[in-house]
């Protein structure tokens, strides 16, 4: 193995390259300046890679006999400038390896010899002249992800088995066109990269909501990062945009080994941004050799234009943070620019009905005023994309939780499975629709493939408190919302479920102090009010649970579920007012009927009442 490396007089291994013959280190292309000692071990610890380089022999190497040196100290301070420079550690070594009181040795996975990148040049004249100068400095560093044979092809030391890869971790591209609103552009390709693989049937590819918290990070290595994640692959790499042009840089490795499965990069003009991320996915399915349907290679065949300014725009909603009512409505505003923009813009439509979807579902608005929206926005990004998963996932929550379309819902959360079986959200979904129906074997099924699919998310925990919720094992829910809370204290969610496990197992002066959370971090979310108004109703503190009805009823009030203020007279005992706002509930088809009324304890007293058992009737649940 080390003769192989004697017979280059350039080595390159991760993203570094070694002249030796210059005496110089690189790294993304880009000259590192490293000292003479620390150079010279490195040229020798690369001469013999793969052995033992003793501390002798590289005190003979760096220090002639007659001079006088305290060689410990110099040999140690020289490796550490180099770890340094190669951002490397003795820890966690990714390419000095030390063997205590005996020596170093380099190791061997991932060396390769220098291959001549291919260079994809960004046309000048599509570029202003005052910013080429800044592109084309800023294009130098991605050339390094262009180190690898061309098509991803690997000469390097040990075998050339290929490498297993059942799961994929898309690290957030880095940002190389310097502005903050680049940084928007970048993570939204992230995201779209992660989408566009979670529709391949065999690859488990990590959730985005994992893989954000490595931004920006530069001291993990890539294997480190693959063990956290506990993915099989890694992809890091880098977005250029420049006017109307593109460029993505891609490098993945096998985690385990550390090996590069694929350098290369991608580019185009701007408003062909869908077609370039289905060649970054296409490319990544070739190299961990994913078995396409026909369907699946369809698709990747077969992108649309997008108008740039749209694709902007939906990239702004996108970073919108959708846990207030104005946030929801800002994301909408941006949606509406990029239709305006491009009335062809699948996407655009299917975020749209899907905030829709969540103005109802978060009791922002009545679900009478939000729903026909919603229907008429997805079944337009429907005929644009019908195998667009997400599209048919929105589809389905519409049918289930407006329509009452039972037949419908199914049928949708199975094709969205079906176009995307590796995305958490359509198993959430569907996992959360079955437990409400009863489904409860099913629904575990689906909640445990969202563990499976990746370990670090926390949506299966709504999943989980759904199922022990409608299954009334109020201890169990007790206790998975607890170990939810210990890891999420600012999740309202958490703090609600844990109240729902104490007020159902009659714990319930404990229940309000939850609930109190609950209501404080809800950002004005009924749901945990109104279970708080019940609760103090239980204890006697009639009179609280009386100045939220109140405050709930006055003539310039928010909007409020009328299901929600059932629920707080359920509470108080009075039975007529509860049945009109139940009626009232159901007359605008709130979302809250199909989601709790099967097992909503603060509608128990009310369930004997002919009244409610007309209502369920009405419902026509499915059995």
């Amino acid at each position: 193995m080390a003769g192989n490396t004697h017979q280059s007089r350039t080595v390159c291994f991760g993203l570094f390259e070694v002249d030796l013959s210059a005496g110089e280190l690189r790294k993304n292309g880009v000259k590192i300046k490293l000292q003479d000692q620390p150079f010279r071990v490195l040229a020798t610890l690369l001469r013999h890679a793969g052995d033992v380089v003793t501390r002798d022999e590289l005190r003979r190497e760096l220090w002639p006999s007659d001079t006088f040196v305290d060689f410990d100290h110099g040999l140690n301070a020289a490796v550490k400038r180099l770890r340094d420079a190669l951002d490397d550690s003795a820890e966690n070594p990714r390419f000095i390896e030390t063997l205590p009181r005996h020596g170093y040795r380099f190791i061997t996975t991932g060396v390769r010899e220098p291959i001549q990148p291919k260079r994809i040049a960004l046309p000048l004249r599509r570029f202003g002249l005052p910013i080429v100068a800044a592109a084309l400095l800023v294009a130098l560093v991605l050339f390094a992800l262009l180190r690898g044979a061309p098509g991803g092809k690997r000469i390097l030391f040990g075998s050339s088995t290929p490498l297993q890869v059942r799961s994929l971790a898309v690290l957030p591209l880095t940002n190389m066109s310097g502005s903050p609103e680049d940084d928007i552009f970048a993570d939204g390709m992230t995201e779209a990269l992660i989408t566009e693989l979670s529709r391949l049937g065999s690859l488990k590819v990590i959730s985005r909501t994992s893989v954000m918290q490595y931004k920006g990070e530069k001291k993990k290595p890539l294997p480190q990062i693959g063990r956290e994640l506990n993915a099989d692959a890694v992809m890091e790499g880098s977005v250029l945009r420049v006017q109307n042009r593109v460029r993505i840089a891609a490098h993945m490795i096998h985690a385990p080994t550390d090996e590069s499965l694929m350098v290369e990069t991608f580019e185009g003009d701007l408003e062909d941004v869908l077609k370039i991320q289905r060649e970054v996915a296409e490319s990544i399915s070739a190299k961990v050799r994913v078995k396409l349907t026909p369907q699946q290679e369809s698709r990747l065949h077969a992108a649309p234009t997008v108008d740039p300014q749209a694709y902007q725009a939906y990239l702004m909603a996108t970073q919108v943070d959708l846990s207030g009512y104005q946030g929801l409505k800002t994301f909408q505003s941006y949606l509406l620019k990029a239709i305006e923009k491009d009335p062809n813009f699948p996407p655009a439509y299917t975020s749209l009905a899907a905030s829709y979807v969540l103005l109802g579902a978060q009791r922002w608005q009545p679900a009478s005023e939000v729903f026909p929206p919603a229907k008429q926005a997805i079944h337009h990004a429907l005929r644009l994309d019908d195998a667009n998963c997400e599209a048919h996932g929105v589809l389905a929550r519409i049918s289930w939780q407006y329509d009452w379309d039972w037949q419908t819902a199914e049928k949708e959360y199975r094709r969205a499975l079906e176009l995307c079986p590796n995305d958490i959200r359509p198993h959430l979904q569907y996992g959360v629709y079955t437990a409400v129906n009863g489904r409860i074997v099913e629904s575990r099924v689906e909640i445990a493939k969202t563990r499976e699919l990746d370990a670090l998310q926390s949506e299966p925990f709504i999943g989980e408190s759904v199922i022990n919720y409608h299954l009334r094992n109020y201890k169990i829910l007790i206790e998975i919302s607890q170990a939810f809370v210990a890891q999420n204290p600012n999740d309202w969610r958490a703090h609600h479920w844990l109240g729902v496990g104490y007020e159902g197992s009659g714990q319930t002066l404990q229940a309000i102090s939850e609930y109190q959370k609950a209501v404080e971090l809800s950002q004005g979310d009924s749901d945990p009010t109104a279970a708080l108004a019940h609760a103090y109703a239980a204890v006697g503190r009639k009179a609280e649970a009386q100045k939220i009805l109140r405050e709930w009823l006055r003539p310039k009030a928010s909007y409020v579920s009328p299901y929600m203020i059932a629920a707080i007279y359920a509470g108080l005992g009075n039975e007529d007012r509860a049945f009109e706002y139940l009626e009232r509930s159901y007359q605008e088809r709130s979302t809250d009927l199909t989601y709790f009324l099967r097992a909503d304890l603060r509608m128990d007293s009310l369930r004997s009442d002919s009244r409610f058992q007309d209502l369920m009737r009405r419902m026509n649940f499915p059995k």
